[in-house]
């Protein structure tokens, strides 16, 4: 899953970009226990991961599995409920 996830994001010209918004949508919207078996899967070798899944996954990981409260948007205001 988190690779068709990356397939979508990866049309940014921008990797880092397309990594971070990978790791934005699994911290919004996987359940924890999905981040924490993805976590492990990465950290184990990550086999079949896509090159952005693994970025993204670098971001997640050093933020750890559990979702922030919010993502905020870069101007400041805030994630999706505005």
């Amino acid at each position: 899953m988190i690779n068709d996830i990356a397939t979508f994001f990866a049309a940014d010209p921008d990797p880092g970009v397309a990594a971070r918004g990978v790791e934005s949508h699994i911290s919004r919207f996987w359940d924890p226990r999905m981040r924490q078996q993805i976590s492990e899967h990465y950290r184990s070798g990550g086999t079949g991961l896509s090159e952005v899944a693994r970025s993204a996954l670098v971001l997640l990981t050093a933020e750890g599995t559990a979702a922030p409260a919010i993502h905020a948007n870069e101007d400041g205001t805030g994630g999706d409920a505005g």
